[in-house]
């Protein structure tokens, strides 16, 4: 890919398994990656990633605690859809409790009011949660789990750049 790619983690460390993100991305640091991926933990800041996207990425990918119903630990990778039907306006402006939804919301408004653009691509690397009950730690299933989201996620930072690299002449 020849746009800049942001790796955000997002997730609040004081809720159990809602830290997935916060861990995934501190998992990352040791990996070299290419000049044009960008990690970042925005922790509970969705504002701020937000306000981030309108530096202008090429792909999004947001890391997070996901529930959907599958046995605490199951990764997802999940190619979010067109948000044409994001209401434009109608993000909820609570800098501490917003949603990739949310953010996703925000990000069209802020876009559409200063002309910016979003991001072309927008996946979700989520982990299904045990608990988000109070708490410090994450469960054993979703700390297994990280590891494997952290080559997940390096795997596919390699294989956009052999794309790239591919469809150079």
């Amino acid at each position: 890919m020849t746009g800049k790619t942001l790796i955000a983690g997002i997730g609040n460390v004081f809720l159990g398994d809602d830290g997935f993100g916060v861990e995934v991305v501190r998992g990352l640091s040791p990996h070299h990656l290419p000049d044009h991926v960008e990690v970042v933990d925005f922790g509970v800041r969705g504002v701020h990633l937000a306000y981030q996207l309108l530096e202008g990425y090429d792909t999004l990918v947001l890391v997070d605690a996901t529930a959907r119903g599958g046995e605490p630990g199951t990764l997802y990778l999940i190619e979010v859809d067109d948000r044409a039907d994001a209401p434009i306006g109608g993000a909820v402006l609570d800098g501490h409790h917003m949603s990739p939804d949310a953010v996703l919301a925000l990000l069209g408004t802020l876009c559409e009011g200063t002309g910016g653009t979003p991001p072309r691509r927008t996946l979700v690397l989520g982990c299904e949660p045990a608990s988000v009950e109070e708490g410090m730690g994450l469960s054993a299933p979703v700390a297994a789990a990280v590891p494997e989201a952290v080559r997940t996620l390096v795997g596919l930072v390699r294989e956009d750049l052999v794309t790239t690299e591919e469809r150079t002449p």
